[in-house]
């Protein structure tokens, strides 16, 4: 057999081989060469042993992929595949083996962390680790770690109020948002579809997602993988058909409470659980593991399942409690007269995943194949999770609108709070189909709610989807074509659409001297978030004064009290990240709770004038900071402060923490034109490069692109070897 790796000028590999079974052991060979660390640490978020390697700073991570039973889960799954697949994964997996240790040499995450006799010879991946690797970076992508703050706000304020940071419209995590959009041949300069989107999650570096072309007599594609998964997911061309994905919101994850009670002590002296149920208690599967340590004591970390599923938080001190009881039992002896909710810390999760087995690999290599859009409608019917809202178009002209994944069939109080073990409405009853359309002219998919199909509570406001159907309007008027480098142009639009409720209430704020200044610099402002934007660093300023405001009213005091969650979910259970991320419902909805909104715009005003004679451009408090596994401990290869324009509001939705910090950790984690009329006519960007080896000369060299709002052009090798 033969196989050729061409790389373009951004380093970007095309990999062409005789066979699919030898094209996916070359992916994995040259994955492991450009992206060995990165793969590697994903290897050990999956098993759960990052610790092992780099220290406590792992632990956390570890405690959750134990008790989740990451690793068996996903074995399981692969163990479901059918046999194709299995053998796919396998050489993609047997080619990763061939090239790791080549890989990791020398990079300066390795040298750092003193790994290099480890990384001369690495543990060999397992044919199932691809398939850990894609969950362990999707598990917290979900509903659940919102849920238990949702849970925090209405233990403590009551259910009314999580109305303040639930209502429709607030996006709660950046790493939720995307754009996607899909623009008809009748607007178009080729006559054929164009499908372009920019999927917005936690900008890491190296960046989430690997571009390349793979060929082989079977199929042609050029798309964009995770690293250390095989094929493409999310974005791609095969030459005849091309789709691209946004986050559909939709609620599939759910938590529930969980009651433990103790019923003696196995041999090696760990505790043996029962769970209450919905009739009376019922065993429990439980056991301990162990957590290695770098340059610490061994760690045994406890794991239950019930029939809901795996503990994941707070077991550790409900096991302590019911140990503690064990020694000295409470006064009452009738479990019945047991206070119904003593100590709600234990949540289990329940997923498609766990419940079914299956992660929806058996989609990937259908989809490679695809030619047409009910080919990929038809490998998309296997996905499972997360759930996407997909926009899809072929040479024929035809395009489609659908969502894929599975979401369970619940009460809807599921898909807000967690629910009591012991309650039947935390029991699924199957699986709602998404919706599924043909498209005629323009279709945008933005995390709204129209796209989402209403499989989830929270949605981001239309403004984004409304924004990029008017830019496209105002681009193809009579007489006009829309193009590739328009499309390009509307990813990084920076119209922010916080700026009207910003107006809205400044306008009626009464204040006078230096505050009435900033008051009337505000109103002046164009509404536009560009890096040398003062308006736009004045903006941010009484946003961020106005978070701090309401974190610190009286009102909202109990939310400040501990959780007890782990510090996994510190990003959802942090209350003044929470109401930063949804600063405008308080804003609209504070009243109905006690919270004089007005008076609070008026001291974010005063505190904003206090320090406008240091306000720089937003750029310049705005700026890149990506977020790379080692950033903790402070040994992350570094990368420029970049300004970067836009914001959270706006299409180009390059997000920060207001409230917590006006940097850019957040947005385009990748962006894509795809012509259906000339695939080589499409484009494409990352955020850094191609290799994730800081000492590559493709480590960095498309983040001038990106902050620009450029797009490289995508350079294909079809499977004859031709270019």
């Amino acid at each position: 057999m033969s196989s050729e790796v061409w790389r373009d000028a951004v380093g970007v590999p095309h990999l062409r081989a005789d066979d699919v079974m030898e094209l996916a052991r070359l992916q994995g060979r040259i994955t492991a060469l450009d992206r060995g660390w990165q793969v590697e640490h994903h290897r050990w978020r999956m098993e759960g042993r990052t610790a092992e390697y780099v220290g406590p700073d792992g632990l956390t991570w570890d405690r959750f992929a134990r008790q989740v039973r990451l690793e068996p889960t996903v074995q399981r799954c692969f163990e479901r595949l059918d046999r194709e697949t299995r053998t796919w994964l396998t050489a993609y997996v047997d080619g990763v083996n061939d090239t790791l240790a080549e890989g990791l040499a020398g990079t300066p995450e390795v040298a750092r962390l003193d790994l290099g006799a480890y990384a001369a010879s690495p543990r060999p991946w397992e044919p199932w680790t691809p398939l850990g690797i894609f969950w362990g970076i999707h598990l917290l992508f979900g509903t659940f770690p919102a849920k238990l703050f949702n849970a925090h706000v209405a233990e403590r304020l009551g259910a009314p109020a999580l109305e303040l940071l639930n209502a429709e419209g607030v996006e709660r995590a950046a790493a939720s948002g995307s754009n996607a959009w899909v623009v008809g041949g009748a607007r178009t300069a080729s006559g054929l579809p164009l499908v372009a989107g920019d999927p917005h999650r936690t900008i890491e570096l190296p960046g989430c997602y690997q571009q390349l072309g793979l060929a082989c007599p079977e199929f042609d594609v050029v798309g964009f993988t995770f690293p250390g998964v095989p094929g493409v997911q999310h974005f791609a061309h095969t030459g005849t058909v091309a789709w691209g994905i946004t986050n559909a919101m939709a609620d599939y994850q759910d938590l529930t409470v969980e009651s433990l009670g103790h019923v003696g002590h196995a041999e090696d002296g760990s505790p043996l659980l029962k769970a209450r149920g919905v009739d009376g208690w019922e065993p429990v599967r439980s056991s301990t593991e162990t957590v290695r340590v770098r340059g610490g004591d061994d760690v045994t970390v406890p794991v239950v399942v019930t029939a809901r599923g795996p503990v994941v938080t707070g077991l550790e001190a409900e096991i302590e409690r019911l140990v503690a009881e064990a020694e000295a039992p409470p006064q009452w002896t009738d479990e019945s007269v047991q206070p119904r909710r003593a100590h709600p810390t234990a949540h289990s999760l329940r997923t498609p995943t766990h419940v079914e087995e299956d992660l929806g690999f058996g989609a990937l290599l259908p989809l490679l194949r695809s030619r047409t859009v009910a080919d990929v409608e038809e490998a998309l019917s296997r996905w499972v999770e997360p759930v996407n809202s997909v926009l899809v178009a072929d040479v024929s002209g035809r395009m489609r609108h659908i969502v894929v994944g599975r979401v369970p069939e619940r009460d809807e109080i599921g898909a807000v709070l967690p629910v009591d073990a012991w309650d039947t409405r935390h029991e699924w009853h199957g699986y709602r189909r998404g919706p599924a359309r043909d498209v005629d002219d323009v279709m945008v998919s933005a995390n709204d709610r129209d796209s989402g199909g209403g499989l989830g509570v929270e949605y981001a406001t239309p403004f984004r989807a409304d924004r990029i159907r008017s830019l496209i309007g105002s681009l193809t008027d009579p007489g006009r074509s829309l193009t590739v480098d328009d499309c390009a142009a509307i990813h990084v639009d920076t119209l922010n659409g916080q700026a009207d409720l910003m107006r809205e209430l400044v306008e009626a704020a009464d204040v006078t001297g230096p505050a009435a200044e900033v008051r009337s610099q505000l109103l002046a402002w164009d509404g536009h978030s560009d890096a040398g934007s003062t308006g736009a660093a004045l903006f941010a300023a009484w946003r961020t004064a106005l978070v701090r405001w309401f974190s610190e009213h009286p009102r909202l005091a109990v939310l400040h009290e501990p959780s007890g969650h782990s510090r996994l979910f510190t990003a959802w259970t942090d209350v003044t990240t929470q109401i930063g991320a949804g600063w405008h419902s308080m804003a609209l909805l504070g009243p109905r709770h006690g919270i004089d909104v007005h008076e609070g715009v008026c001291v974010a005003l005063d505190r904003v004038a206090a320090q406008a004679d240091s306000l720089t451009p937003w750029g310049e408090r705005h700026w890149l900071d990506p977020v790379h596994a080692l950033s903790v401990s402070g040994r992350a290869p570094g990368v420029p402060r970049d300004p970067v324009s836009g914001d959270k509001g706006c299409v180009h939705a390059a997000a920060s923490a207001p409230g917590v910090t006006d940097h850019c950790y957040g947005g385009a984690a990748a962006r894509y034109v795809w012509d259906l009329a000339d695939r080589d006519a499409s484009r494409w960007v990352v955020p850094f490069g191609a290799s994730g080896d800081a000492r590559d000369p493709h480590f960095a060299d498309q983040t001038p692109a990106w902050l620009e709002g450029s797009l490289h052009p995508v350079r294909c090798q079809g499977a004859d070897g031709t270019r």
